[in-house]
């Protein structure tokens, strides 16, 4: 059963393959890894052939590069195939002879167009180990990690700086509830890693250069975009990416700010929470602005940190994060006016308020009971010991401001619809969180992981890229996901949101419950590491 089933998924891709050969033969493979050459420019200048793309990904940050780099995995039969030197397989008699021939990306001829003004997309990445961290920074899950891995970007981050955990550390201003997790918790080396979002955006740059499709970066900003009003498929061959001048009609045409004008199949939305695609497609978005800002900055201490650290205050959780190198990031939601005042007042003033965030400030350390030695709520951790990492620990003081403070504001946005015909939103183009646990960025990749395979197959069944019910299939896969982890971030800031005493104890019993109950413990672990299961018993 088990020689069946291998051959007929392996001979479905050696089919593909040969097809994909078989095109290839006629076409020359490049990259375009930067802005147009002015030889390209002056071309297109004089003839006015605008260009043609399969896929235009406007939004050239580190979701939209994810997606980029993703489509050249190997897909079959919504599986991933490392691109290994075998994938056919002979049978004769019901016996396995050999392994031969070799595996190909399903999206290996695509056209690809990167939109975005950033000039760092136009330049390899440098970084200067020397310089502090910068503020603006990722923590990534061991999914994402995968993920990174699966297109070789990985390789790129462990270069430079970064900062495995794992530890987490969670506890309520009122000492009246903590919880910790570790790694070991669900047999797991890691929970994660903080990376500097430059380095994660240089990685995927690095990685984008090793990739078999065509591409071409246009360091521009998109300006105006007319979708085809028919919404009749044509039958195009879905790999082709010079169709007849008489179908361009049923094609998206995307003008640039730069005067550059092109013509795609399919444009992926991922240009952030303020998303210009979004808006001229007409997505509705729901959400609301909360009533908060968050300031991020880099500080550094005498020793270095290992632990991932979140405690919750009256105006807002503040997140102490690792970044190796003794530096720790810092990201403390507050209300409008605290920020503005955190952010003017001098660098001694601000160490010392954030040492009273973490410390004693706002109320005592807890302890192993909820209310000290009685025995309200002393239920979960019966017959339990605590181990020396069970234990609360008070984090690692700050000793200086290693950067600049920057502040944002925060909201709760989620677009009404992912897709339509010829366009797709990924990241905070789709949706945008609150930071409280680092799973924004976490759940674009999620939405580029995704999106690859959806067009992958369609390519593989010679479907339309920009048909709607294709695209549909990733919609259906991210959008309940997606809305889960946002119900569960908005409830944790409404719940923390509110100084309230029967409310205080409600949310310490809740922290006690994840810190002595393993069987939710491991849940909630493996949720927050991008397993997409439930926080519940398992």
């Amino acid at each position: 059963v088990i020689a069946r089933k291998l051959y007929v998924n392996v001979s479905w891709l050696k089919v593909q393959h040969e097809l994909f050969c078989t095109d290839a033969a006629t076409r020359v493979s490049g990259s375009n890894c930067g802005q147009p050459s002015p030889e390209h420019k002056e071309t297109h200048d004089l003839s006015n052939n605008i260009q043609h793309y399969d896929i235009a990904v406007v939004g050239g940050g580190i979701v939209g590069m994810a997606l980029a780099c993703s489509l050249d995995l190997v897909w079959a039969g919504g599986y991933r195939i490392l691109p290994f030197p075998s994938v056919a397989l002979k049978f004769q008699n019901h016996h396995l002879l050999c392994v031969f021939a070799a595996s190909m990306p399903l999206t290996k001829h695509l056209n690809v167009a990167i939109i975005d003004s950033n000039p760092a997309l136009g330049s390899r990445p440098y970084f200067n180990k020397e310089d502090p961290p910068d503020p603006r920074v990722s923590t990534v899950t061991p999914a994402t990690i995968s993920f990174f891995k699966d297109v070789g970007a990985w390789q790129y981050v462990e270069q430079h700086r970064h900062a495995y955990f794992d530890k987490m550390q969670v506890w309520d201003y009122t000492g009246l509830g903590y919880t910790r997790y570790n790694a070991q918790d669900i047999n797991k080396e890691v929970l994660g890693c903080v990376v500097e979002n430059k380095v994660l955006h240089g990685s995927l740059l690095s990685c984008i250069e090793n990739t078999d499709f065509q591409k071409t970066i246009y360091l521009s900003r998109l300006s105006s975009m007319t979708l085809p009003l028919s919404p009749s498929s044509l039958g195009m061959d879905s790999t082709s990416s010079r169709p007849p001048l008489s179908s361009q009609r049923h094609l998206a045409k995307l003008e640039l700010s730069d005067g550059n004008s092109l013509y795609t199949k399919l444009v992926v939305g991922a240009d952030g929470g303020k998303s210009r695609v979004r808006e001229l497609a007409g997505f509705k978005t729901t959400g609301w602005n909360y009533s908060q800002n968050a300031i991020i900055c880099t500080v550094e201490h005498t020793v270095e940190n290992g632990c991932a650290w979140q405690r919750f205050l009256p105006a807002g959780p503040i997140a102490l994060l690792p970044m190796g190198d003794n530096f720790s990031n810092i990201v403390w939601t507050m209300n409008p006016k605290e920020s503005t005042n955190r952010k003017l007042m001098n660098e001694d003033e601000f160490v010392k308020d954030v040492n009273n965030a973490l410390d004693y400030g706002y109320g005592p350390h807890p302890t192993s009971s909820l209310f000290g030695s009685g025995e309200m709520f002393s239920w979960p951790r019966a017959g339990v010991t605590l181990s020396a990492n069970d234990c609360f620990e008070v984090p690692p003081k700050v000793i200086k401001l290693a950067s600049e403070r920057m502040v944002f504001p925060l909201s709760l946005r989620h677009a009404s619809d992912y897709v339509s015909k010829h366009v797709v939103l990924i990241g905070d183009a789709a949706h945008t969180v609150h930071p409280l646990a680092g799973q924004g960025v976490n759940m674009g990749f999620g939405d580029a992981f995704a999106l690859s395979r959806v067009i992958a197959e369609g390519i593989a069944v010679g479907s339309d890229i920009g048909e709607v019910t294709m695209l549909k299939k990733y919609e259906a896969e991210r959008k309940p996901a997606n809305i889960m982890m946002m119900g569960i971030l908005d409830g944790f800031q409404k719940a923390y949101s509110v100084d309230f005493g029967p409310l205080n104890i409600l949310r310490a019993a809740a922290l006690h419950g994840a810190h002595f109950i393993s069987p939710l413990k491991r849940s909630i672990i493996s949720y927050a590491s991008g397993e997409q299961k439930l926080p519940l018993f398992t």
